[in-house]
């Protein structure tokens, strides 16, 4: 985590993971309907974290170790979880001889089976295990590593001196050009202006970083870090390859949902649906990741109202608006039709009776 590419992928997918809304609903035939209560594996999870807090250390796990190991400490009447710890993934080991009958060790004492729950990332056929990004790329990051050392060498001691004194009135020995080069240092990094006589000429020397590829090399790597991840190399200190506008930035933010986040929120969906009863299972709400501009969200409002595909509930509920009272809102039917009843054609006589 001494990286800071490596460090800013992990913090985007964590933070934007939790920060999602959870929503859990219940298979209802070839329908689903939306549950209006939480489970008490989403409202506490674990016994000093949040849901944010939970699904963050999940999510920092995976990236960093390719697993996430969770210990079951509550179950209800049901023998469904309500909490679950998650496990340091180094204190983790995992006997993978039998694939199918994994025996999991944690600090070195065997834990159930059935009191673990273990999300992995990159698995290959066989294994059981995730595949740890850090290890597998491990040449990579380290490439990084060097760059950041190189650089915090460069700037404590310089690639090059950071001026020349040259004495053209005479010719000074070595501990003569010590002693003024030391009480030149002291004047510079305190600050105060040097004096001298006529026969000494300063010069500062400017050298540009990019001049030693130090530059290039820390972007080129954080480029390579944020692929290994699926974040858009920009978020990291990459580079993207072009300007950014207002038009493809919002468009950035949906290939980050479609094509970043989205195969991370799979796997957590489908780990925690299993921990579901019944028909129960969980989806995050990609939805509150893109807003955009408030005229294009309510022409969309505003279609799914008149195409009769929501109701205005619903609608006032992404607005965080409370439903309206009686239930007004529950309507499905186009607006152009809630004008007032209108009469069945097929049951109006042909030839009105008229008035006695």
């Amino acid at each position: 985590m001494a990286l800071i590419p490596l460090f800013a992928c992990v913090r985007i997918l964590a933070d934007s993971v939790a920060s999602l809304p959870v929503q859990t609903y219940r298979r209802n035939g070839g329908s689903r309907e939306i549950l209006t209560f939480v489970p008490s594996l989403l409202f506490a999870p674990a016994a000093r974290d949040n849901l944010f807090e939970w699904l963050h250390k999940a999510v920092a796990s995976l990236a960093l170790r390719g697993n996430a190991y969770g210990l079951i400490t509550a179950r209800d009447d049901f023998g469904y979880p309500t909490s679950i710890e998650w496990l340091n993934p180094d204190d983790v080991w995992v006997d993978e001889l039998r694939p199918t009958l994994p025996v999991f060790y944690w600090q070195g004492r065997v834990v159930p089976a059935e009191q673990i729950v273990h999300i992995p990332w990159v698995v290959l056929p066989g294994r059981v295990v995730g595949l740890s990004p850090v290890q597998v790329f491990a040449r990579t990051i380290g490439v990084g590593l060097s760059a950041t050392e190189y650089g915090l060498s460069w700037f404590d001691n310089g690639g090059t001196p950071p001026a020349v004194m040259k004495n053209s009135g005479k010719t000074i020995n070595p501990d003569e050009a010590e002693e003024i080069s030391d009480r030149l240092a002291a004047r510079v990094r305190a600050r105060k202006p040097l004096v001298y006589g006529s026969d000494w000429d300063f010069t500062a020397l400017q050298v540009n970083p990019e001049e030693s590829q130090f530059i290039e090399t820390m972007r080129l790597n954080a480029s390579q870090i944020a692929a290994i991840y699926g974040v858009p190399p920009e978020m990291v200190g990459g580079d993207s390859g072009g300007s950014m506008t207002y038009a493809n930035v919002e468009q950035s933010a949906i290939n980050f949902v479609q094509f970043t986040l989205r195969p991370w929120l799979a796997r957590l969906e489908a780990k925690l649906s299993a921990l579901m009863p019944g028909r129960e299972f969980v989806k995050f709400n990609v939805d509150a990741m893109i807003r955009v501009d408030l005229m294009t969200r309510y022409q969309a409002h505003s279609l799914a109202l008149n195409d009769g595909w929501k109701n205005r509930d619903e609608i006032r509920a992404l607005e965080d608006i409370p439903p309206l009272p009686d239930g007004q809102g529950q309507v499905y039917l186009p607006v152009s039709m809630l004008g007032g009843p209108t009469s069945d054609p097929a049951t109006e006589p042909d030839d009105p009776i008229p008035n006695p």
